[in-house]
């Protein structure tokens, strides 16, 4: 011991750690060659973030509250769960958005699909939302994250060349193109946005466009400026069923005003493709949620995606209830019963989905070679 009190700090720490290695090592080697077998090809930390384990449990097996009581904030379960974001594609996306000024929903928004749109995915594209007109919005929406404010900077005139050169550089053939809203410009923003999608189109005729807009406060005229723009797909999303939109939504926000948006779209270019979003979780009733999906059918709406609400931060709307993968497998059999041209239901679903994307793709290019 006296001796050891002669040492230095770093060499106490030196000895220690030295002790600490000969200790595990000799644990491991009194391990069976099963045991062995299991450290060495069990589950990594990145299974552990994303609860992708071996004897992870299924929805059924799950033993946490699906359901909010008073005073609780419900757990995650494991099929809401998703990987970190990584990857060259990923990195590559988010360089160049850097480098452009550019903002994307996806990060915004803190999407749960940012790693396998960016990264590539199943389909090997890597596709990002882009958001346009700033990254500050003049709405307060309960579920979103976006930041607000009353008078967002100006818009950057900028922006719609720097899109269009980002995507073109990208060599997509679908992309998603939304934007914050901005109830502090006359039209919107609706000029902006339809500049960006001609100047994209004009760099590549090919490539298939959706836009995701806002309301435009009911202004049919900002409508009809997007979708002479050229876009492919029309998506607006109503976010909630009607009982839930003024708790949910920012007040000057409401389900008939949306309804109303996507119905003039359809009105003015019958061929174009249209879209909506519900979020679950928020406290809806199943009733509520038919009733909402037959309205958007009777909107003549074609595409349709719900996905769980998650709460991005403690300041926004507490996740009510997790809808099962079950559930959602039922909302998408609806769907289709209904007559959604498609309907993508899933936990992890957003209104820019990727595997929905691929299918719009081919739905907006069959339509376009039976009109030649």
């Amino acid at each position: 011991m006296r001796l050891l009190g002669l040492r230095t700090g770093a060499e106490l720490l030196r000895v220690s750690g030295l002790a600490e290695y000969h200790t595990s090592y000799r644990v491991l080697a009194v391990l069976s060659d099963d045991k062995k077998n299991l450290i060495q090809n069990g589950p990594d930390l990145q299974d552990f973030i994303s609860g992708d384990l071996t004897d992870k449990n299924t929805w059924s097996d799950y033993k946490g509250n699906l359901k909010r009581q008073k005073g609780e904030r419900l757990r995650l379960p494991p099929w809401a769960k998703t990987e970190i974001p990584m990857g060259k594609n990923y990195n590559k996306l988010k360089n160049t958005l850097r480098s452009l000024n550019l903002h994307t929903v996806c990060e915004e928004a803190r999407c749960p699909n940012i790693g396998e749109c960016w990264g590539g995915g199943e389909y090997g594209t890597a596709t990002a939302t882009i958001m346009l007109m700033g990254d500050t919005c003049t709405r307060g929406c309960r579920f979103c994250s976006v930041k607000t404010a009353k008078k967002p900077p100006p818009l950057d005139p900028d922006e719609p060349y720097n899109t269009a050169k980002a995507i073109a550089d990208w060599g997509l053939d679908y992309v998603v193109l939304t934007s914050v809203d901005r109830d502090d410009l006359p039209d919107g923003g609706a000029e902006h946005f339809a500049r960006t999608v001609s100047l994209l189109k004009e760099r590549n005729s090919k490539i298939l466009i959706e836009c995701l807009t806002p309301d435009f406060r009911g202004d049919k005229k900002a409508v009809e400026t997007i979708v002479g723009s050229g876009l492919d797909v029309y998506a607006h999303n109503v976010e909630t069923v009607p009982a839930l939109q003024r708790q949910v939504r920012d007040p000057r926000a409401n389900f008939q005003q949306s309804i109303s948006i996507l119905q003039h779209a359809k009105n003015v270019r019958p061929d174009i493709v249209t879209k909506t979003s519900i979020m679950l979780g928020l406290g809806e009733t199943d009733e509520q949620v038919y009733d909402t999906m037959t309205a958007l059918r009777e909107a003549e709406v074609d595409c349709l995606t719900l996905g769980q609400y998650m709460q991005p931060t403690k300041r926004h709307l507490k996740v009510e209830e997790y809808v099962t993968p079950e559930k959602f497998k039922h909302w998408e059999k609806v769907g289709n019963e209904l007559g959604f041209l498609y309907t993508a239901s899933g936990p992890l679903v957003r209104s820019s989905y990727k595997a929905g994307e691929f299918f719009l793709k081919n739905l907006v290019e069959k339509r376009k070679s039976k009109a030649v």
